[in-house]
This record gives C-alpha cells, sequence and structure tokens, in this order.
C-alpha cells in the first residue's frame, strides 16, 4: 500500500502539471499553489459497500463535491454504484479493469477559475455484490492560500466582480464539514463575504 500511494502520488503531481500546460500555467504553478508551510498532503482511502436487499429504502453516499484538489479513484472491477451529475441527469461510471477515474476538487476549480469544474457525484447502494473502492485525495497543505490563478482572472473579472474567494485551505475545510451535502457555491460565498483581502500577484 505505501508503494502504491507513492506511485499515485506521483501520478496526480503528473496530472496537476498536465493541467498547468493546457491552461497556459507555468509547470508545477498547481502544486506551488497547494504547497503552503509544509506540502501539500496525500491520503489514501479504502471504501466497502456491502450488498443491500432494498436499495430504494437506503441514500447511499449521498450528493457531493470533494472539497479537496485531485482525486484518483480505483473502483470495484465488477460491481457498479458511483455516479456523476452531468446536464441534469446522474450517469452511470460504469466499472472499467485497470483504470483510474479522475476527480476534480474544489480547490482545483477556485485556483483555476471555473475552468475546471468539481464534480457532484455520489454511489448509489446495490443487490448485485459488495463493492470496494480505494480514493487517492492530493490536496493542498492545511495552511495553503488558495484563490485564483492570476493568469487566469479576465480583466472585466478582477475589476468588477471576483468569481471565486480567496482563503486558507483549512479554513475551507471546516466549513467543508458542516456542509459535505449542499451545493458548493454557498461555500465558496461564505468566503467571498468574510473579505480575506486583495488577489495577490506573481
Amino acid at each position: 500500500m505505501k508503494d502504491f500511494a507513492l506511485r499515485l502520488e506521483k501520478l496526480a503531481e503528473q496530472l496537476l502539471d498536465l493541467l498547468c500546460e493546457n491552461l497556459g500555467l507555468e509547470k508545477g504553478y498547481l502544486k506551488k499553489a497547494f504547497y503552503g508551510s509544509r506540502g501539500p498532503t496525500f491520503g489514501t482511502k479504502v471504501a466497502n459497500y456491502p450488498p443491500c436487499p432494498n436499495p430504494e429504502l437506503v441514500k447511499g453516499l449521498r450528493p457531493h463535491t470533494d472539497a479537496g484538489g485531485i482525486i484518483l479513484l480505483f473502483q470495484d472491477d465488477k460491481v457498479s454504484g458511483l455516479q456523476l451529475l452531468k446536464d441534469g441527469q446522474w450517469v452511470d461510471v460504469p466499472p472499467m479493469r485497470h483504470s483510474i477515474v479522475v476527480n476534480i476538487g474544489d480547490q482545483l476549480e477556485v485556483i483555476t477559475n471555473g475552468k475546471y469544474k468539481s464534480v457532484e457525484h455520489r454511489v448509489i447502494a446495490q443487490t448485485d455484490g459488495t463493492r470496494m473502492s480505494i480514493a487517492s485525495f492530493y490536496n493542498p497543505g492545511s495552511d495553503a492560500v488558495i484563490y485564483p490563478a492570476p493568469e487566469l482572472l479576465e480583466k472585466e473579472a478582477e475589476e468588477k466582480n471576483q468569481l471565486y474567494p480567496k482563503f486558507v485551505f483549512e479554513d475551507y475545510m471546516k466549513l467543508y464539514a458542516k456542509l459535505k451535502f449542499q451545493a458548493k457555491e454557498p461555500r465558496f460565498e461564505a468566503f467571498k463575504a468574510s473579505n480575506f483581502g486583495p488577489i495577490a500577484t506573481v
């Protein structure tokens, strides 16, 4: 598991650099944005979903977006259950052997100024077998200050109405713990109202 986690952490950083390239940002920008004083954090969670004889009576893992940065998910290769919301419809993410589902979290939505959006998803209960998943989270350090990359801000938005707020990641997580299963927009608005300060330029 230690070797597995190390390899996934490297993969997450490679993916972040690909996002930088696609956005026209300097290589390493996103990792640096996650750094804080102690560097990004990385963790892996194993989840087990037993079969449910009456799935219509339970909520499963309720709809939510992930709070952090980039998430790498190994799904069960036989039992489905993961769904994502696209254009107002829930879409199944089918089991795919030897594949990794890449999910974008709230912090990347903020840093990319909405160019990449965090994905609302859920896990529904199933009757046909036990589902296991391994999710790995590459997140900012607790004291990292998160804000839109200045290079991605359009002048009009910068001068008039900032789309996304500036905040400390640990503070966001405290709010997220209370509002995880609610829409992400009120979380962003709460920090905009707190008026953290002007966006720094690089």
